[in-house]
């Protein structure tokens, strides 16, 4: 069962991605001026910049990443959500730099780097994990 709402949530999570990227692209659209917009644009590297021009190094990295949050989907189901969330993001991410050489990014809150659903998903992952960890 808990394999089918990881599935489920994974298969979310990479449609909502890979439609929104799509909606959006090529667009510019201010949400709230100075502070919100949505803003398409591309990004090489990984979270910030940074690692540009090592596309087949993230790819790897990404590919690892999704296989451990399966082996780890089968030991902890309490975190299923959070590493499905985490899987969906990466897929969304990976489905990208393999069609394109780069992550089409366009959330932007202006004094933080351009981001994309994906992104959230797996920003979001991480805060849940933390904090159930905390408050265990």
């Amino acid at each position: 069962m808990k394999y089918l709402k990881s599935l489920s949530i994974i298969l979310f999570v990479v449609l909502a991605d890979q439609i929104t990227k799509y909606l959006f692209k090529g667009k510019t659209i201010e949400l709230i001026k100075n502070v919100l917009s949505l803003n398409y644009t591309t990004n090489t590297g990984a979270a910030f910049g940074i690692f540009k021009g090592y596309n087949l190094i993230l790819i790897i990295v990404t590919i690892i990443v999704i296989v451990l949050c399966f082996k780890w989907i089968k030991k902890k189901e309490f975190h299923y959500l959070p590493l499905s969330f985490i899987i969906g993001g990466a897929m969304g991410n990976l489905i990208d730099r393999l069609l394109f050489g780069y992550v089409r990014d366009f959330i932007d809150f202006k004094i933080w780097p351009v981001f994309n659903l994906a992104d959230s998903f797996i920003t979001i992952a991480i805060i849940l994990i933390i904090y159930k960890k905390i408050k265990k």
